[in-house]
């Protein structure tokens, strides 16, 4: 199918009414995107204009070498744009990323001047960006985007403890009698809070406290317990508002190229697609789910992003799972019938086999909290 092309009056209302966002002093060669599109900058590259209004992602990866195609780990900002705002970033040389300027007030009036040297949106990318982040409101990136309000491919580390002193020190520096003694040797490291991205803290058990050995199993097979706790504790009465986690994790994997992000959507996705009560409960969750993994999917690079996935088997072991849940008598015809699409979908695009044994209907070894016993 192709890419709608940008007509003639939608031209001109985004010319007057849309946002501009100005990027100065990115040398040439830096990898520039906005979106789902990115571009090589040239020497008058200054920026990108007609943007419609709404929430955008501007990333950007340094060049490590003039006239060469290598390029640096991609930084990236979440914009919330309105209607012929103007946004001003500068190229911060030693973060090599672009930050808020301080000339954030200029009028548009300036824009005529730099109109030559601003690219236009690409509108033919628009809709791929929106079925990405439909559900992600401006809130909801503040919300999720780290202190900083910078995301980066690799988040700053430092010493999660002090380094080792006198005696320690030495003992520290000592020969290495194996791999492993050298490993526990090396600093334990943690994210800087202000890089990390802020996503939910996923429920340590699956199972409340005082579970007898049978509700360990069944919390363990059905997920829904963990999903009631992740929600209540971060979206009480907003479930839909997990959609727009899951697709913040997306984007930053996708476009940020943010490794850990992707970790974040497979467990996220995991307990959405393993809990079968919740979906009888949750039908507009699951309806706007099925739409969202759609789009994700359709999304998969064939050269770096497929080989992840398959890792595993994880999606396709998960959405078995998924499907077999909908199947349940308690699911509305609705949800239930779009899922039967979903998963004929997938199998003609992706050859995907979701008719074999589902792993969860192997034995389940469950480990049992300190004190409890079987009979």
């Amino acid at each position: 199918m192709a890419e709608p092309r940008l007509q003639p009056e939608l031209a001109r209302q985004l010319f007057f009414e849309g946002a501009a966002v100005l990027a100065l002093g990115v040398p040439e060669g830096t990898e520039f995107g906005i979106d789902c599109s990115s571009w090589a900058v040239g020497p008058k590259f200054r920026g990108v204009k007609m943007v419609p209004p709404g929430l955008h992602f501007v990333h950007c990866s340094a060049a490590r070498a003039r006239g060469g195609r290598e390029t640096g780990p991609r930084t990236g900002l979440f914009l919330a744009l309105r209607p012929r705002e103007l946004r001003v970033l500068r190229w911060d040389a030693g973060a090599e990323a672009l930050e808020p300027a301080a000339e954030a007030e200029a009028s548009r009036e300036s824009l005529a001047a730099m109109d030559p040297f601003l690219g236009p949106y690409p509108y033919e990318t628009l809709r791929r960006w929106v079925s990405l982040s439909g559900f992600i409101s401006e809130a909801a990136a503040e919300a999720l985007q780290p202190e900083s309000g910078r995301v980066c491919a690799f988040a700053e580390v430092l010493p999660a403890e002090p380094a080792p002193l006198g005696s320690d020190r030495a003992a520290a520096g000592a020969e290495c009698r194996s791999y492993a003694e050298g490993l526990a040797r090396l600093p334990r490291m943690a994210p800087r809070a202000a890089t990390r991205i802020r996503f939910s803290e996923l429920p340590a058990r699956t199972y409340p406290a005082g579970a007898s050995p049978q509700e360990i199993t069944r919390h363990s097979m059905d997920l829904s317990y963990a999903l009631e706790q992740l929600m209540a504790r971060r979206y009480p009465g907003r479930p839909l508002e997990l959609l727009a986690e899951l697709q913040f994790a997306f984007v930053c994997f996708l476009i940020g190229n943010v490794y850990d992000a992707f970790e974040h959507w497979k467990q996220l996705l995991n307990i959405l697609c393993r809990a079968e009560e919740a979906m009888g409960k949750y039908q507009e969750l699951y309806t706007n789910l099925i739409s969202v993994l759609y789009h994700q999917l359709n999304e998969i690079p064939a050269d770096f992003f497929v080989d992840i996935v398959s890792q595993d088997n994880f999606l396709t072991s998960t959405l078995q799972v998924f499907f077999s849940c909908t199947c349940s008598a308690a699911v509305d015809g609705a949800l239930r019938k779009k899922a039967e699409k979903f998963k004929a979908h997938l199998t003609k695009k992706f050859k995907w086999d979701f008719e074999a044994e589902p792993d969860d209907c192997a034995p389940v070894l469950v480990e049992l909290p300190e004190g409890v016993q079987v009979d």
